[in-house]
């Protein structure tokens, strides 16, 4: 049986220890599927690097949840939630403004919220929506 390594990421936000890490099942046992998603060279303070990362970590929590089959795992039993879980965590624990706004361009505030994901002065921005 293969087993998947789990990679931490590394770079600018290098606190992120879960950042498209879901458990998926191996025969018999549960694993955790980790993506490295590199920040290297950005700038999270300017909203086209913010929206870079995001859009890394988008792509992080669809292979980490979709793609376990290529590495002998069983599927999730339900991918969409585990997709919006990992990229809630992955973008919760980068901790930018810039990831957060690009968050927000497909979420609502409710999921962000529900994700606890920080949005400054979400009372304001609840009201504005």
């Amino acid at each position: 049986m293969r087993t998947h390594r789990g990679v931490g990421l590394w770079g600018a936000v290098a606190a992120l220890a879960l950042l498209a890490a879901y458990q998926a099942q191996a025969r018999d046992h549960e694993v955790i599927v980790a993506i490295h998603v590199d920040a290297t060279g950005l700038d999270l303070s300017k909203p086209a690097d913010g929206y870079r990362l995001y859009s890394r970590l988008r792509n992080a929590a669809w292979i980490a949840c979709r793609d376990g089959a290529r590495v002998n795992l069983e599927p999730v039993a339900d991918p969409a939630r585990c997709y919006d879980r990992a990229l809630g965590a992955a973008v919760r624990s980068a901790n930018a403004a810039t990831v957060t706004q690009a968050y927000l361009t497909e979420h609502s505030l409710e999921q962000a919220l529900v994700q606890g994901i920080y949005v400054p002065d979400a009372s304001t921005a609840r009201r504005v929506q």
